[in-house]
């Protein structure tokens, strides 16, 4: 079934689901799994989306906060601080000729090495500076050959219609299906978590491609500086949503088919058939209203088709109610629109038409309906700009440096150092990275609960639940020596964090003591040997975060991967989730009467010992760790978001060492051990050992 199927059908089978947890926890089936995390998305949605500008009452209100809105937004695009505004390098590589206009195949560089590839078209004989309109592409692939012409050629009579009718239009490529060919797959279908880590999207390169391209019209003699709009489809319509609301010079913009609500790609599941161009690292938790509001009092024309699958129509509309509310308090209700006519999502007549209109009537303040319309001219070859792709180019690997990210090396020597930096290292975790925790004082009840209990083998077994996160009631297990109940107090207690791997081991023992609780697993007396073996000196807890074990979701490749886009919409992660899990299983072990004083070990391994590590920055009473295989930087690491903007993972390990005296790393299978090196350079990490 598919994931959008799934969301569909969520919060019905969500309920049925947490209500009947307690009674079953299958470890092979994830239908429970998938009807949690439809719900939780449901929740988070709803929870965003009724805070989207909500509390604006006044204009006051809005003009008051708008600036640190912008840069909010600029920050999610990779653009906080802006790039600097080098030297453009613009070259014209050749012009065609037509009966009433020219166009120009020309290139500029956005940064040293970041090519823009575009067409412009200008009509001929102009008496006097015009108006111009910078066109951005959706996402259409033109090759000849194996080679790329770029996805500007496809676009070429919306070039030609606006040049037409009097207007300069620059139509530029994107970097995904331009003449040098980059990505916006990252997280779509490429693995590229780490762009999480970077705080790095696509998104912001196109909107700085756009910023410089609008620096390039402007430096054109028949250009009127003054009258420059900006419109474009699906991918083009979503970059003129992005550079809008950054770049006032823009007065009047018609996005076409490029954004909608935040419940529409999450919950109505749109987001899986959107590459990571359309999106912001949504750090800040907004819906996409926040977007358009920063255009206004601008004008405005939000465009779209009525049977848009992957721009719903009841979304669009909730993006212009919302954005409406904005621009009346400016008193400028008339300079915004809402455009819907019969269609798919395609490249209608009637939206052509309807941009042209709106962006003639504020920039020519003409109100004549259109008559001149325009179809491709020419063979698209003939638009291609570069014969030879030049060697400098950065455009394929514009990821890896377009957002600046801190260096793992580069650790503060002496504890005086370290002693300066950490509180800056902490506050960018606890303000950028875990924004979407719920805030310290207003998480939900644990309303701890023991299941069931049972003695074993001389063991006390006992499965205990609480409250997480809604609607997240996890498990946690808890076995102690039944004959020395007295070690729980003398020793640490040891807690071992579990992934889905070392689940399924310990389900496997558990269910020879909770046989009616894992019906569908053979218990195997050997996992259990090791539970009894590993809790004869002490009692050990076995805590597993959402996703894992019993909350498992959908393991489908494609549609586990849609999931993890979900979060990052939602301003989270699921590894960010999943640190808050572990936190409030500690919170959950603290509140047990038994355990009350007790100290912590915490034991995990791999994506695990990660978690691990992140919580115990957060949780007092933790004795000590032992983490095995820790990633040692963040790219190989659970993706967070904007992490690497602020401290690489020996930055965490020192934070760690500082609150815990008792920090053993231990190398996994093929991890790399030369951070070993990087880390003991530093006196803040005299608490690390190594083994």
């Amino acid at each position: 079934m598919r994931l959008s199927s799934l969301m569909t059908l969520a919060v019905g089978l969500a309920c049925f689901a947490y209500e009947t947890l307690a009674d079953e926890l299958p470890v092979d089936d994830s239908s429970r799994g998938d009807a949690l995390v439809s719900e939780y998305f449901q929740r988070q949605t709803d929870m965003i989306s009724q805070a989207s500008l909500a509390d604006v009452q006044s204009l006051e209100d809005w003009t008051s906060r708008r600036g640190e809105y912008r840069r909010q937004l600029l920050e999610m695009l990779g653009l906080d601080p802006l790039p600097p505004r080098t030297p453009l390098q613009a070259v014209v590589t050749g012009t065609l000729d037509t009966d009433e206009f020219v166009v120009e195949r020309l290139h500029f560089q956005s940064m040293p090495g970041l090519y823009v590839t575009g067409n412009l078209y200008r009509p001929k004989n102009a008496t006097s500076k015009l108006p111009a309109i910078l066109y951005g592409c959706g996402h259409a692939k033109v090759k000849e050959g194996g080679v790329s012409l770029g996805n500007k050629t496809h676009y070429q009579h919306h070039g030609a219609y606006f040049a037409k009718n009097g207007f300069v239009c620059l139509v530029i490529d994107t970097i995904q299906l331009g003449e040098i060919e980059g990505t916006h797959h990252g997280t779509y279908s490429q693995k590229r978590w780490w762009w999480n880590h970077h705080g790095y999207t696509p998104a912001g390169v196109e909107a700085w491609n756009c910023v410089r391209a609008i620096d390039y019209l402007e430096s054109r003699p028949e250009v009127d500086s003054e009258r420059i709009g900006m419109t474009g489809r699906s991918g083009g319509g979503a970059y003129s949503w992005w550079t809008a609301a950054i770049d006032e010079r823009v007065k009047a913009v018609v996005p076409v088919a490029g954004i909608t609500s935040l419940k529409n790609h999450v919950v109505d599941g749109c987001v899986e058939g959107h590459c990571d161009c359309m999106y912001m690292v949504n750090a800040y938790q907004w819906d996409f209203p926040m977007v358009a509001a920063l255009i206004a009092p601008r004008p405005l024309l939000i465009s779209n088709t009525d049977t848009d699958r992957i721009f719903p129509l009841d979304g669009v509309i909730d993006v212009h109610r919302k954005t409406r509310h904005i621009y009346q308090l400016y008193g400028a209700a008339d300079q915004l629109g809402l455009n819907i006519t019969p269609g798919d999502h395609e490249d209608t007549h009637e939206l052509r038409v309807s941009a042209f209109e709106w962006l003639n009537r504020f920039l020519n303040d003409d109100h004549e309906l259109s008559t001149n319309t325009a179809k491709p001219f020419t063979t698209k070859s003939n638009l291609k700009v570069f014969d030879a792709i030049p060697d400098d180019e950065r455009v394929t690997t514009i990821d890896e440096s377009f957002t600046p990210v801190v260096s793992g090396e580069s650790l503060p020597l002496t504890q005086e150092a370290f002693d300066q930096a950490k509180g800056s290292w902490k506050k960018s975790l606890d303000e950028k990275v875990f924004r979407a925790w719920p805030e310290q004082g207003s998480s939900e009840p644990l309303e701890t609960e023991i299941l069931s209990e049972s003695r074993h083998d001389g063991r006390l077994v006992r499965m205990i639940q609480y409250n997480s996160q809604s609607p997240y009631q996890l498990q946690l297990y808890l076995v102690s020596d039944v004959d020395s109940p007295e070690v729980a107090v003398r020793a640490p207690i040891k807690v071992n964090v579990l992934d889905q791997a070392d689940w399924e081991h310990v389900a496997s023992g558990l269910a020879s003591v909770f046989p009616d609780r894992f019906p569908r697993l053979t218990a195997d007396a050997a996992e259990w040997k090791k539970i009894l073996h590993d809790t004869q000196l002490t009692t050990v807890a076995y805590v597993f975060p959402r996703g894992v074990g019993p909350t498992r979701w959908t393991q489908d490749a494609r549609e586990n991967t849609q999931i993890r886009r979900r979060f990052m919409l939602l301003g989270q992660t699921q590894a960010s989730m999943q640190i808050y899990d572990v936190r409030r299983s500690l919170q959950c072990l603290s509140s047990i009467k038994d355990l009350r004083g007790a100290r912590w070990i915490l034991v995990a391994q791999g994506d695990a010992a990660m978690w691990t590590l992140y919580a115990s920055l957060y949780e007092p009473e933790i004795h000590g760790l032992r983490l095995a295989g820790l990633p040692t930087r963040n790219r190989d690491a659970p993706d967070l978001l904007m992490t690497s903007r602020y401290v690489e993972m020996p930055h965490v390990v020192l934070l760690a060492a500082e609150r815990i005296h008792d920090l053993v790393l231990t190398d996994g299978e093929g991890s790399d051990s030369s951070w070993r090196d990087v880390l003991q350079q530093s006196a803040a990490a005299k608490n690390v050992l190594f083994e």
